[in-house]
């Protein structure tokens, strides 16, 4: 199975959505570097909009991670409550 991953920006801004990640997904694996942070994992990745909602104190629209995304890689299922990366196999 091949990783789905996600770049973010590192900014303050990012701090909840890779806190909501790591959260609801255990076996990611995150890479912190100058200007991004990586996330990856095997297969599948969801981040949900209640675990991120729940962190910053305010309803968060998944659509608000464009804002943050430097990059990804996998197929995308986007929806109010979460988006999603992930291969089809």
């Amino acid at each position: 199975m091949s990783k789905v991953f996600l770049a973010l920006q590192a900014i303050e801004e990012s701090r909840a959505i890779i806190e909501a990640i790591i959260k609801d997904n255990p076996d990611v694996e995150v890479e912190n570097q100058t200007a991004m942070t990586k996330v990856s994992a095997e297969g599948k990745l969801v981040i949900n909009a209640p675990t991120v909602s729940d962190l910053i104190g305010r309803e968060w629209d998944p659509q608000e991670l464009q804002l943050v995304l430097i990059t990804l890689a996998g197929n995308v299922d986007e929806d109010y409550d979460h988006f999603t990366i992930y291969w089809d196999n």
